[in-house]
């Protein structure tokens, strides 16, 4: 399942009619950009209850190719592990 941001604005304009639609937008750009920020520094973003973001360093490596099976040199680069809460794990496959 995934979430597009208008689907998201919409799901917060349904359960939250006493906002207006320019104030959430508003509120979930600061947050995504704020978990961005984060994240680029180096930083941990947790959501209690919901999940943790970790920013993670994949070391350099000789990868291969698995069409012609030739040798490839990966370089470093940064990946993010996601982390669902027990929570949230639980109240998603209730459904």
């Amino acid at each position: 399942m995934s979430f597009v941001k208008s689907d998201l604005i919409k799901e917060l304009t349904r359960n939250y009619p006493n906002f207006l639609k320019k104030d959430l937008i508003k509120l979930l750009d600061i947050t995504i950009n704020e978990m961005q920020e984060s994240l680029k520094r180096g930083e941990r973003v947790e959501l209690r209850d919901v999940f943790t973001l970790e920013p993670r360093l994949q070391k350099a490596r000789i990868s291969r190719n698995p069409k012609t099976n030739e040798k490839v040199n990966t370089p470093e680069k940064k990946t993010i592990l996601f982390k669902m809460s027990k929570e949230w794990s639980k109240k998603i496959n209730e459904n």
